[in-house]
């Protein structure tokens, strides 16, 4: 097969590895420029805040797993083909010299066995750093089941590492993807945090020790495939975090690309987007804001509310704990006031050393003054929006982020104790 046409079918096999946070997007009209469509390349972000471009590709198509929700999957009707090592370390240094990218994201569907599909990524990423001397990012993802020695040395040539955990529980793991086990996909994250522990000890003691995935490890599961409530994904979610010290957590809202009756029916099932959003916006509020997935939803109220983020839905919920007073209040409790942020509120805290601040101070610190004003004081002096009832509070929050979804669903439009 010829290397474009590879290359070709490689890069559409990867497009559902939600690795980059543009997925779900469809911007595209016909005679305008920047198309999101077409997949062979993502994005991610540097450690000093660039945003740069990686070529997102598999290894090989070719899978002995007969996962339902995969496309991939050994009995959907595609065609399959496989790069060689050379192949893919030629293309990626090509695409390098020629600026398209800065960096690689390499997938792959497990082809003969774990540890042949991952001896196989190896060679190729080994031919990028030694032969041709590639030192830019590489993203790899870990094959469940391989030997650890293999993982380790994958490690070794990688900047961050991941495992998919999928699906958020063993019961649906087990009844779409009967071929794989949670313990197999959890064993290698568990194997990844402790060898990066090992290698950030031994980088202090060593000059030249090799480094082990320096941007550490992520994962991501699909969302929407299975019954699974989003309180179960945050609470897996707050899970993962804790026990494996993971980066990040995608989240990937389903697509139909199956008719098993296991699965949604592709004519009546619309990707929860939306719902996907949320869930990000929650997972932000776990890393940075502090909160625990069990401030955010609960059994009771197990879905995050598709009108607000999850930020104004638990302030409204909790209005008790407002008005804040900003001259006077702590970090974390300036992190749980709508309409600022980590950044914001460090601001705040600068800024009051020197003066006693006043809306018009905030406002020229960056604070969303459209959310806060409803939650704040300044020196006891109260805006007008604080004389708002909650529900009225509700009804402006929800026409700032979304008045169309306002328009289409005033029914939903209530409070939920969460």
């Amino acid at each position: 097969m010829d290397l474009m046409d590879k290359l070709s079918i490689l890069t559409a096999g990867a497009k559902y590895d939600a690795a980059c946070t543009s997925s779900g997007l469809d911007r595209n009209r016909m005679g305008r420029i920047g198309n999101t469509l077409p997949s062979g390349c993502c994005h991610s972000f540097s450690s000093d805040g660039r945003c740069v471009t990686l070529l997102k590709v598999l290894f090989t198509n070719v899978c002995i797993y007969d996962c339902q929700y995969c496309v991939n999957r050994r009995s959907n009707d595609l065609r399959r083909t496989s790069f060689t090592p050379r192949e893919l370390a030629d293309l990626t240094i090509e695409f390098y010299r020629r600026n398209y990218i800065e960096g690689l994201f390499l997938s792959s569907a497990v082809a003969v066995s774990p540890d042949h599909t991952t001896e196989r990524m190896i060679t190729a990423l080994s031919l990028l750093r030694h032969e041709y001397g590639f030192s830019g990012y590489i993203h790899a993802k870990a094959i469940p089941g391989a030997d650890p020695l293999l993982l380790r040395r994958l490690g070794e040539l990688c900047d961050r590492l991941s495992v998919n955990i999928e699906l958020p529980s063993e019961t649906s793991l087990s009844l779409l993807a009967p071929d794989k086990h949670r313990g197999d996909i959890l064993r290698p994250m568990s194997q990844i945090q402790t060898a990066i522990q090992i290698s950030r000890e031994e980088e202090k003691r060593y000059r030249h020790a090799p480094s082990f995935a320096p941007a550490g490890q992520s994962t991501q599961m699909i969302i929407g495939a299975t019954a699974e409530s989003d309180f179960q994904i945050l609470r897996l979610t707050e899970g993962l975090y804790q026990k494996y010290q993971l980066k990040r957590v995608f989240f990937s809202a389903y697509v139909p690309i199956s008719d098993s009756t296991l699965l949604p029916s592709p004519q009546e099932f619309q990707p929860p987007l939306l719902r996907e959003h949320r869930l990000y916006q929650a997972d932000w509020l776990l890393r940075f804001y502090h909160f625990k997935s069990e401030e955010i939803l609960s059994e009771k109220y197990p879905s995050l509310n598709p009108l607000v983020d999850p930020k104004a839905t638990w302030a409204l919920n909790h209005m008790e704990q407002f008005p804040v007073e900003v001259n006077r209040a702590d970090y974390r409790t300036l992190l749980r006031v709508p309409g600022i942020g980590p950044t914001g509120a460090r601001r705040i805290l600068s800024a009051r050393q020197w003066r006693t601040l006043d809306f018009d101070s905030l406002k020229k610190l960056g604070i969303v003054l459209k959310r806060a004003q409803y939650f704040i004081t300044c020196s006891g002096a109260m805006h007008e929006a604080l004389r708002l009832k909650p529900d009225s509070v509700l009804r402006n929050l929800v026409a700032l982020e979304k008045p169309s979804l306002f328009e289409k669903a005033p029914e939903q439009l209530s409070l939920f104790d969460s």
